[in-house]
């Protein structure tokens, strides 16, 4: 399942089918940053906001859509979608980065297997305090059915947490409610053969359990 056609529509009307590939979704430790901090800051003065912010919120618009079958561009399209309001140019080049990654592999998709159990089971992790705003750690996660990934997302904590311990907690409870969640739809939906409620119970033990003793030390 993939997004190819899509993918190589977006990457022409950028005017970048003649461009280098890029290897990877965004620049390594690249902090992006709003015109209010560079102002409180005092850097990136010249980074002045875009004169036509419709160019950025098209684009960041149709990688969004296109994170239906990506989750690889999810973290970075996360951090984009911030700031539609007043995008600059560094934020400007960011997406045209994001582009010349997908043209990269324009194909690259998700394979749902026919052949694989009905395990569910969750991954998570947090980056403790890198949003440089307001210091807020950033969860990421994913669910999959047997070997077929069927959900993931990259979301800003809603609190500041004081240590990387804490964030990482509160990435893990995050995850496994969306998890159990997650469960109990594709129960009620009868997926698959021979799947039962009772399956999917002895197959998570780890959002009941590992999320109470983790609450139990905060």
């Amino acid at each position: 399942m993939s997004q190819r056609k899509y993918a190589l529509e977006m990457i022409s009307e950028a005017g970048l089918s003649g461009s280098k590939p890029k290897k990877t979704p965004m620049e390594q430790n690249l902090k992006l940053a709003s015109t209010k901090l560079d102002k409180i800051v005092n850097e990136n003065v010249d980074d002045t906001i875009l004169e036509d912010k419709s160019l950025f919120q098209r684009l960041v618009g149709k990688l969004l859509y296109l994170t239906i079958t990506r989750p690889d561009i999810a973290y970075v399209v996360q951090s984009l979608s911030q700031f539609m309001h007043a995008p600059k140019k560094s934020h400007y080049e960011a997406t045209l980065h994001v582009v010349r990654y997908l043209k990269d592999q324009p194909g690259l998709g998700l394979l749902m297997s026919s052949n694989s159990t009905e395990k569910v089971q969750g991954f998570y992790d947090s980056n403790w305090a890198s949003c440089p705003m307001s210091r807020k750690s950033i969860t990421g996660f994913c669910i999959k059915l047997g070997s077929s990934l069927i959900l993931w997302k990259a979301k800003k904590h809603t609190t500041i947490s004081r240590s990387s311990a804490e964030a990482e907690y509160r990435s893990m409870a995050h995850s496994g409610r969306i998890d159990m969640v997650q469960c109990n739809c594709l129960t009620m939906a009868d997926v698959g053969p021979h799947f039962d409620s009772a399956m999917i119970t002895t197959a998570l033990p780890w959002p009941r359990i590992t999320i109470g003793r983790s609450l139990m030390r905060l």
